[in-house]
């Protein structure tokens, strides 16, 4: 148990200093393009919410098995090199300093008042129609994206990792990548992406509540609102999305910084409306995407911390 608190701290804080490297070989790239080839003999004919079902077991065990043999395996040979093995698996499975980048990509260009960049750099992130996107649409797009992906890149694969370790970690990515390539409700994926898309939804059910009440309680108040307030505002809000987990990331957010979220998206020039959240006390500017760094910051640091509180109270007792 210490070795493995130990590996989840270390790897915890190694990708908040440095990161994914963009050019190295990256798990989640592989496991994509091994996503993409199933996909592709399995999505066809008929029965195919039992072929995704099949799916989403090729896909998680084989990426657990592995995970956990190498774990098992270093720690076999040399518990240092468990560590160091672990260390490794954990801190590439997150995704704190990319998040931060991707948002700053945008936030640089946008506070210059160069809205051309500003819109081509949010194109890289999101899908949604970018090219006609003011001040306040743009910052809109950045803060949902890094309110979303704070529980799916950082507080969720961190919190498996306190459960199973590397192993749980994976298992977690493996899930999470299925359902963002075939976890949508058109056509194509409706019925062969259904399994992966409540695998997600299981996965993230506790992971999001405890990440948007991390939000709501150790990030500065920009909004000046009450706790109280901000609490029955955000349980209500958080409800209003059509992800069962979400909208606790993106509610928590938008009662936090006092602004609002949600509204109109474009996509390919087809509007898409989502439900609004959040009070509305002002505009929302770039100062408003390093409002929610922080609390990107502070909400993965309380995940952490609280993980390694009951950790170590196993550790003691057992």
């Amino acid at each position: 148990m210490g070795s493995h608190l130990l590996a989840v701290t270390l790897g915890f804080f190694l990708d908040k200093l440095i990161g994914d490297p963009p050019h190295w070989p990256h798990p989640v790239r592989w496991i994509g393009t091994y996503i993409s080839k199933l996909t592709n003999g399995l999505n066809k004919g008929s029965k195919r919410t039992a072929k995704g079902f099949i799916l989403l077991l090729l896909v998680v065990l084989p990426t657990f098995l592995v995970a956990a043999l190498l774990s098992f395996t270093a720690y076999w040979w040399n518990p240092a090199a468990g560590v160091a093995v672990e260390t490794v698996l954990i801190a590439i499975g997150l995704a704190q300093k990319s998040l931060r980048t991707a948002a700053l990509d945008v936030a640089k260009p946008l506070m210059a008042k160069d809205m051309k960049e500003a819109r081509v750099k949010l194109s890289w992130i999101v899908g949604r129609d970018t090219d006609r996107l003011d001040e306040s649409e743009i910052t809109r797009g950045v803060v949902e994206t890094v309110s979303e992906n704070i529980s799916d890149g950082v507080t969720a694969p961190l919190f498996f990792a306190f459960i199973l370790g590397a192993p749980g970690l994976w298992l977690y990515k493996a899930v999470n990548t299925l359902d963002s390539m075939v976890g949508y409700k058109d056509d194509r994926y409706r019925q062969f992406g259904t399994a992966s898309a409540r695998a997600d939804d299981v996965l993230n059910f506790i992971p999001a509540r405890i990440t948007g009440f991390f939000i709501l309680i150790l990030s500065k108040n920009e909004g000046g609102i009450p706790l109280r307030k901000r609490l029955e505002g955000w349980r209500t809000d958080a409800k209003k999305h059509p992800s069962p987990n979400s909208g606790y990331l993106e509610a928590a957010t938008a009662w936090q910084l006092g602004v609002q979220l949600g509204g109109t998206n474009s996509y390919k020039g087809v509007a898409s409306r989502r439900p609004k959240f959040g009070p509305n006390l002002q505009k929302l500017t770039a100062i408003h995407i390093d409002q929610t760094l922080v609390q990107l910051k502070r909400a993965a640091s309380g995940v952490w911390a609280l993980g390694i509180i009951i950790g170590g109270i196993i550790y003691a007792i057992a």
